[in-house]
């Protein structure tokens, strides 16, 4: 040891009189990391989330999508259940997602143009990419399956 720091080395360590000891959990608070760039994190997580971009359907996936909304219209007082896919916008970015919702249409609005399903999600007729279920099955229209 240094023979200057001898004097110090006989020396009690010192307790203050005004203030309890802090606990060991909250000592080694003072020393863990910080935020120093708040919302970064958030950041680059918005960043590195994927989006899709809309696609348009060609011809004949327009049509067999036609015959289906006519067919589910013809249907529609015996509620069937169906599952339609949509392209939802994302509200953050550029592109959006294609969630596919499965139950009850409660409601078709004609005059505005969307769909309303039993558990209040309003889909837009010009959203929509996709009608599936058992009703679509077996039916034919004209000389097409569906």
């Amino acid at each position: 040891m240094d023979p200057k720091y001898t004097s110090l080395a006989s020396l009690s360590h010192p307790v203050s009189q005004t203030h309890p000891p802090m606990s060991r959990a909250n000592r080694a608070a003072q020393f863990a990391p910080f935020a120093a760039l708040t919302g970064h994190e958030a950041a680059v997580a918005e960043t590195a989330r994927l989006t899709e971009r809309c696609v348009q359907l060609d011809e004949d996936a327009r049509e067999q999508l036609d015959r289906r909304w006519q067919y589910l219209l013809m249907h529609w007082d015996d509620r069937p259940t169906v599952e339609v896919t949509y392209f939802q916008k994302d509200k953050q970015k550029d592109g959006g997602a294609y969630p596919t919702v499965c139950g009850v249409i409660r409601k078709i609005d004609m005059l505005n143009g969307y769909m309303e399903m039993a558990d209040g999600i309003r889909i837009p007729f010009a959203d929509v990419v996709a009608l599936e279920g058992t009703l679509f099955s077996d039916a034919v229209v004209g000389e097409e399956l569906l």
